[in-house]
């Protein structure tokens, strides 16, 4: 369905929340949906957040998943499923908007009340159904605390907890054999009212101990569990508010409160976003009032501050959570309304800076407006722009930028520098499920390739840039410290990802167990370093053929004749192994349209288009193609090779 929508004439509302308000009213929530994040990330910001989030929610909540795909086709609504201890029909709402706040529709089913260990128990539960993204289990110390007997002791709590913890743990080894999501726990808080019930303080310190080392076992079940995810509620009844309303708890059954399903409902969003492969990989900062105290056009060097001042404290404290986030592979970039030198300058002497110009991948200090140089910091970063996160205190040039490039994230820093950490890390646009090899090395990955952009550029020809680089491609089974690596491709990968199937750590691990199944990791290097893993393939025997269920490649290593050899190593293999054919298929999507014609390109034949544009391929083995000549190939795909 076509997504041009005739708006009516007027005034638009003022606020966010009137302005849902009136496209609910008027029946064009579905048909303006691509609109409702902006909106939502407003209101987020908000002192209130959380009740104005659970009000947008309810709006939300009346439209149907499925109308807003209609209207939008790059839209996948996610499928989640709720059970638990407790009622909670407060949850709905704010997961409805924290979903809809990265464009993401919520189609959601809930149990039985206090149904959660049938839930669990049953495979043929909501939570087991296929398709399902989440399954949210919240639990509440009253599991343990309404099994005990009168009167209860230390003793008796510790004998619960442990019965409880090996009862969850059994639980999520079910999940992990049987379901199709990623199941997710929660810690248990311990409200004052269980320890006041001991009258001695010797046995209530006895029992904060036994409930800490319960809710430490309940996060460690996670590392133990592919499939599990467990949510540290501490942290979230740390940000303020009580955990439940006493008379709710004791009349409902609402044994954890709106504002802590609220915070909740955002963690669980994120998480959602991760699981999708959908972290941003840059964080591009302001300079002014940013990192640091001041003008630096106006009050010169030594008129800004980063340390030495109240205010310039909390910019050193701001630089200093940048630098941490830049340590863990995400690549920081400047975008400042500066002159360049005076920039530089203060980047490499200022007594003040935690962060100095080799911290950053990019330093873009000029006049020209900010989304052109936001937009071709991307394209020399090979990235989508919709991989930025963009830190600015001027409203206006936030403005801009979302009106230009709408899909960027952005945060609102305000004059109170003392709110720039909270403000950056709210909304966890950086989070991965598991923090690897290549994200580490990441930044130095990006200023390798800027030797190697030198190179080209004073290249011959693109024949000579390819030989005098000196490409190395490696292409054997994944080794098992690589598995991480590659499920993180397939999250993440866009561009060159031929059927967009995204795969999990457990997923990966399946198809590595398959004696049919192969799954090949590609490595390359060059003169300039190693590039570690870089792409993935993903084939199966199809009786007397290979299939290749997917093929990706990072966009790091574009244009190089990587994927290529890569192919040509697999077909050599297929013919090799005595299979008959490869088959292989091309489904598109917005981004990976420029490989449409990879297929074909090496010998593949077209022998069925669906009609979602999934197009399948075969080729025959007659005549292989061979790797490019400027690529050393070592391919082995022995099981054991890896």
């Amino acid at each position: 369905m076509s997504t041009a929508v005739t708006r009516p004439s007027g005034p638009e509302p003022a606020g966010p929340l009137d302005r849902l308000r009136a496209l609910s009213g008027e029946k064009r929530l579905a048909a303006e949906y691509p609109a409702v994040p902006a909106l939502l990330a407003e209101l987020a910001q908000r002192d209130d957040g959380p009740a104005q989030m659970s009000r947008a929610g309810r709006l939300l909540a009346k439209v149907a998943p499925e109308d807003i795909a209609e209207w939008h086709s790059g839209v996948e609504p996610a499928a989640v499923a709720v059970t638990g201890h407790g009622t909670l029909d407060g949850l709905t709402a704010p997961l409805t908007a924290e979903l809809a706040r990265h464009g993401v529709p919520l189609r959601v089913s809930t149990g039985d009340h206090d149904a959660w260990l049938r839930d669990l128990q049953d495979p043929g539960s909501h939570l087991y159904a296929p398709g399902t993204e989440l399954a949210l289990c919240l639990l509440d110390a009253q599991v343990v605390f309404g099994e005990l007997p009168l009167p209860w002791g230390v003793e008796d709590v510790a004998k619960a907890v442990t019965g409880k913890l090996e009862l969850l743990d059994a639980l999520a080894a079910r999940y992990d054999e049987l379901g199709t999501g990623t199941l997710v726990l929660n810690t248990l808080p311990l409200l004052a009212e269980h320890p006041r019930q001991l009258i001695d303080h010797c046995s209530r310190t006895e029992l904060s101990i036994v409930w800490r080392e319960f809710n430490i076992g309940l996060l460690r079940l996670a590392a133990a569990h592919p499939r599990l995810h467990v949510v540290d509620l501490e942290p979230l009844i740390a940000e303020g508010g009580p955990v439940r309303d006493t008379r709710l708890a004791a009349y409902a059954k609402v044994h954890l409160g709106e504002e802590l399903l609220a915070r909740y409902a955002r963690q669980a969003a994120h998480l959602l976003r991760t699981l999708r492969g959908r972290a941003r990989k840059v964080l591009v900062v302001d300079l002014d009032n940013t990192l640091w105290d001041g003008v630096l056009g106006d009050d010169g060097p030594d008129g800004i501050a980063a340390a030495t001042t109240y205010r310039g404290e909390a910019f050193g404290r701001f630089q200093r959570v940048v630098k941490q986030i830049g340590g863990q592979g995400v690549l920081l970039a400047v975008c400042s309304k500066n002159d360049r030198e005076p920039v530089l300058d203060v980047l490499r002497t200022h007594p003040d800076m935690t962060l100095r110009e080799d911290d950053f991948v990019r330093i873009s200090a000029d006049w020209e407006p900010k989304d052109g140089a936001i937009r071709a910091l991307a394209d020399r970063l090979n990235l989508g722009t919709d991989s930025i996160v963009f830190a600015d205190d001027s409203p206006f040039e936030r403005g801009l930028v979302a009106s230009s490039l709408p899909e960027i994230a952005l945060i609102a820093l305000d004059e109170e520098p003392a709110l720039h950490i909270d403000r950056l890390l709210a909304d966890g646009w950086f989070d991965v499920r598991e923090l690897t090899t290549a994200d580490r090395g990441r930044a130095v990955q990006y200023r390798q390739e800027a030797e190697r952009e030198d190179l080209r550029r004073t290249a011959g020809s693109m024949a000579d840039y390819l030989r005098d680089l000196g490409v190395t491609v490696e292409v054997a089974p994944v080794r098992d410290h690589e598995v991480a690596r590659i499920a993180q491709i397939t999250l993440r990968t866009n561009q060159f990802n031929l059927t967009t199937r995204r795969l999990q750590v457990p997923d990966v691990r399946e198809r590595l167990d398959s004696p049919d199944h192969l799954v090949l990791a590609v490595r390359s290097r060059d003169r300039f370093g190693d590039n570690g893993v870089v792409g993935a393939l993903f084939v199966h025997r199809e009786e007397q053929a290979l299939r290749i269920d997917n093929m990706l490649l990072s966009c790091r290593v574009f244009a190089r004749g990587i994927e290529q050899a890569t192919l040509a190593a697999l077909l050599q293999h297929a013919r090799d192994s005595g299979a008959r054919e490869v088959r292989a298929s091309y489904r598109p999507t917005a981004k990976n349209h420029k490989m449409r014609d990879f297929y074909p390109s090496l010998g593949f034949e077209p022998a069925a288009e669906a009609t979602d544009g999934t197009v399948e391929f075969r080729h025959p083995l007659t005549e292989l193609p061979e790797a490019p000549g400027h690529i050393a190939l070592d391919a082995d795909f022995r099981r054991d090779a890896g």
